[in-house]
């Protein structure tokens, strides 16, 4: 085996996956931010911005399925641990000169392990969201850039996107 695979811990000695062990780990404050971009055509974007979807207020519509979505992120996630999340915020910037909605998650808890999964997640479930919304009138959409902005808490601290 490699030296990196040897760092990584969601496997153990002989390689094998597992879900680590945060038992010994302190109970802290932790926060994730998470974003990410969905680009589409300019007559799609207007309808988001005035409301006419067939199927209703888009963002608003968006917004719930990611908070779901982070509360959710154990079940899709194979070796996530479940988490007490304390605090999920979403919001959604519209972007007229890139024709694109960019989606921003917060996520808190007090517990053994960060949230940097249910950030991402709920920031990838809000982009899918606004696809499911939009399809019928624009297939083309690209959901791109979903990354971890910053995290921080827990035992590595604190950390920002350069």
């Amino acid at each position: 085996m490699t030296d990196a695979a040897n760092t990584l811990t969601h496997f153990d000695n002989s390689g094998q996956a597992h879900m680590v062990d945060v038992g010994d780990k302190a109970h802290t404050k932790r926060i994730a931010i998470a974003s990410g971009v969905i680009t589409m055509q300019t007559s799609t974007l207007a309808l988001i911005k005035s409301g006419d979807s067939k199927k209703g207020d888009v963002l608003g519509i968006a917004r719930i399925a990611a908070i779901q979505g982070s509360k959710r992120t154990s079940d899709l996630i194979p070796l996530c641990h479940p988490i007490g999340l304390t605090k999920v915020a979403v919001t959604f910037e519209i972007d007229d000169k890139n024709t694109s909605v960019i989606c921003t998650a917060t996520t808190e808890t007090a517990g053994q392990t960060g949230v940097e999964m249910e950030a991402l997640t709920a920031v990838s479930v809000g982009l899918l969201t606004i696809y499911d919304m939009c399809k019928a009138v624009d297939r083309g959409m690209t959901i791109s850039g979903i990354k971890l902005l910053e995290k921080h808490g827990g035992k590595s601290g604190e950390w920002v996107a350069p």
